[in-house]
């Protein structure tokens, strides 16, 4: 698998491009968003490590562009520790979160972690739900066939709730599930993504029908 490496500090590229070179990956690296872009269009790598300062274009930036025709799997590197911060980055698409300085090993096992749930939903079968229909294969969901847009992340939660509609999960079950066990992100990203998840298949996101909280335990999908 091909892996892209975004970060302006050359020295944290090639540490990078060492270890995941001796996992087996083929690795590019970039030093400037621009560059980054550049090597995104052309490679068309599975995964992206994203440093989020970058000059002149922040990561964040960054992905956002790349989000627009791309569903690449994306891993931040950031010396961010705010909740607020990781969830911009969450709602941008973000799969995952490496903290500066990190542990190469780590980094290693995100990465393998997030390859594995990114390429194991697409050997899904589509669910259809009454008028929302999910099919993993495009990574993509509709509603009365309207094409829906989702983050990755959003597309990942409902994806697993729905495939298992009806089994109430609490929202540690879902990080460790969905955001995979080593993530940072908190129980309040759980909530967060449910919120914006209902504004885009609820009819009513204040009286849901579809995704459903059950007090004091977590949330259900009702197919």
């Amino acid at each position: 698998m091909k892996i892209l490496v975004v970060d302006d500090e050359s020295t944290i590229c090639e540490t990078i491009e060492n270890k995941l070179r001796k996992e087996g990956y083929t690795v590019f690296t970039a030093e400037s968003a621009e560059e980054g872009m550049r090597l995104h269009k052309r490679v068309k790598p599975d995964l992206l490590i994203l440093d989020v300062m970058l000059p002149n274009r922040s990561g964040f930036e960054l992905a956002r562009v790349i989000r627009r025709d791309s569903k690449v799997p994306i891993i931040f590197l950031t010396a961010m520790t705010s909740e607020q911060d990781r969830l911009a980055g969450f709602e941008i698409g973000a799969d995952d979160f490496v903290s500066k300085p990190f542990n190469l090993r780590e980094l290693a096992a995100r990465v393998k972690a997030v390859l594995r749930r990114t390429s194991g939903d697409s050997a899904s079968t589509t669910i259809e739900c009454g008028d929302l229909v999910i099919d993993p294969a495009s990574h993509e969901a509709r509603l009365s066939g309207k094409l829906l847009s989702l983050s990755p992340k959003e597309f990942a939660l409902i994806h697993f709730l729905a495939r298992n509609a009806g089994q109430v999960f609490t929202r540690d079950q879902l990080l460790d599930r969905v955001w995979g066990p080593d993530s940072y992100a908190s129980p309040r990203t759980v909530d967060v993504h449910i919120r914006w998840l209902r504004e885009k298949i609820e009819s009513d996101n204040s009286h849901p029908t579809r995704l459903l909280t059950v007090r004091g335990v977590g949330y259900k999908f009702v197919g």
